[in-house]
C-alpha cells in the first residue's frame, strides 16, 4: 500500500479512536441515595456523625467517600434536578479529601454534610 492511499485510512482510524475516547457515557451509581444514607448517615453511631464529630477514622473517610460518589450520578427523589447536582457533588468532593487528607476537610464536610439542607429540598415526604 502507498503512503498516499494510506493517509486517509490512518486518518480515518485516528478519528474513530478519538471520537470513542472522548465519549462521555453517564457512569451508573454504584448505590442508591438510599442506600448511602442508610450506610453513612443512619443515626447517632454512623460514620458521617462519626467524621462531623472530629472521631473519623480512615475507614470512614474511605465509607463516605465511596457512598457519597454515587450521589451526583442519582437522581433526586424530590426538587431541582440542579440543586441535588450541586449539594451532592458538594458532598462527594468533601469526602475525597477527607481520604486525601487535605487540610480543610472536615469543614468542607462538616458545611456539605448539612442533612436539613438537603433534606429540606430533596427529600420525600
Amino acid at each position: 500500500m502507498q503512503i498516499r492511499t494510506a493517509l486517509p485510512l490512518l486518518a480515518a482510524l485516528t478519528a474513530g479512536v478519538v471520537i470513542t475516547g472522548c465519549s462521555s457515557a453517564p457512569k451508573t451509581p454504584k448505590y442508591t441515595t438510599e442506600q448511602v444514607m442508610e450506610q453513612g448517615f443512619k443515626g447517632k453511631e454512623s460514620p458521617a456523625a462519626r467524621v462531623g464529630q472530629g472521631a473519623g477514622t480512615a475507614a470512614d473517610f474511605k465509607l463516605l467517600a465511596e457512598l457519597t460518589a454515587s450521589l451526583p450520578l442519582n437522581a433526586p427523589m424530590k426538587g431541582d434536578a440542579a440543586s441535588w447536582k450541586e449539594k451532592s457533588t458538594a458532598l462527594a468532593q468533601a469526602g475525597q479529601q477527607l481520604v486525601a487528607g487535605k487540610a480543610g476537610a472536615l469543614d468542607a464536610w462538616k458545611s456539605a454534610a448539612n442533612c436539613k439542607a438537603c433534606h429540606s429540598v430533596h427529600k420525600p415526604d
